[in-house]
């Protein structure tokens, strides 16, 4: 066999390639990535390494030729045109290059209504794929609850979550669990037969429920008092980032990031792992 990842030194990729490396051989395992000497420790491991830009269709049929599976980690652009023009290239290499089996990274925020500055491909996405010949899986991640851990001294000295989320709730997965799911549906063809999974932990949360969480694991008593979207943007505007993320929370406040399903268990045969107990792990870890 041979299983292709994209985007693979990046925060998902990484985890997915050791996820990978539990269930397969090294040698059966190929990494393209846009700049090969961060993956050195996996080339020692044994796997192959190439050069890959989303930008440049000949680097992305060299690295997916002939795969087994091919795992599509997009790019962290900040527009969904950027996004749109590299999914079109990855999508013409892997008909080229006889892909047999294609997993794509998706996100719940992909409604026709939903506000979100890359909404709209997300929502292509789907629509894409079902039109391409490819055989092909979806997963569709909730919010990383992985960003809470360093954000959280931030918000004990505001004693607030400030989330401009208003009564809606937001979903939550960590990066490991959604890593283990890429893994786990790469090498288990059975799962391919539902095209589109969407990975979350088992309930959802209020942004005053998310502070009573926050509040527990931390010992600082935290509340919540939401800014407007408009004041997250500038406060948050670091790599000009702020738009999209205030964008992405408007969706949230419509109730457009609250999706819970029990997809997970479907792949793994266990639930997520909860927010409280994803929480308490790593901050443990730190410490």
């Amino acid at each position: 066999m041979k299983y292709v990842i994209t985007g693979a030194t990046g925060h998902l990729g990484s985890q997915i390639v050791d996820e990978l490396a539990q269930r397969v051989p090294a040698a059966e395992i190929t990494l393209g990535v846009h700049t090969p000497a961060k993956a050195q420790v996996f080339a020692q491991q044994g796997m192959t390494v190439l050069p890959l830009d989303y930008r440049d269709a000949t680097s992305i049929v060299a690295s997916l030729q002939d795969a087994d599976v091919a795992i599509y980690v997009p790019s962290k652009s900040h527009d969904s045109f950027s996004r749109v023009t590299e999914f079109e290239n990855v999508i013409g290499a892997a008909q080229q290059a006889n892909v047999k089996h294609l997993i794509v990274m998706g996100f719940i925020a992909d409604q026709a209504d939903n506000p979100f500055d890359l909404s709209a491909f997300y929502g292509y996405v789907p629509r894409r794929l079902a039109g391409s010949g490819l055989s092909y899986t979806i997963l569709r991640n909730a919010l990383y609850a992985d960003p809470l851990v360093p954000y959280l001294p931030e918000l004990i000295e505001r004693h607030n979550v400030i989330y401009p989320l208003g009564d809606a709730s937001l979903s939550f997965i960590s990066l490991a669990d959604s890593a283990a799911a890429f893994a786990q549906i790469a090498v288990t063809p059975r799962l391919w037969t539902q095209p589109v999974y969407t990975l979350t932990q088992e309930r959802s949360y209020t942004m005053p429920a998310l502070a009573q969480v926050l509040s527990q694991v931390s010992g600082e008593q935290i509340g919540y008092a939401p800014v407007t979207l408009t004041q997250f943007a500038t406060m948050y505007d670091e790599g000009h980032e702020g738009h999209m993320l205030a964008s992405m929370y408007a969706g949230g406040a419509k109730g457009l990031l609250a999706t819970v399903t029990d997809d997970y268990r479907k792949i793994m045969g266990h639930p997520a792992q909860s927010l409280p107990d994803f929480l308490t792990a790593a901050l443990a870890d730190k410490s």
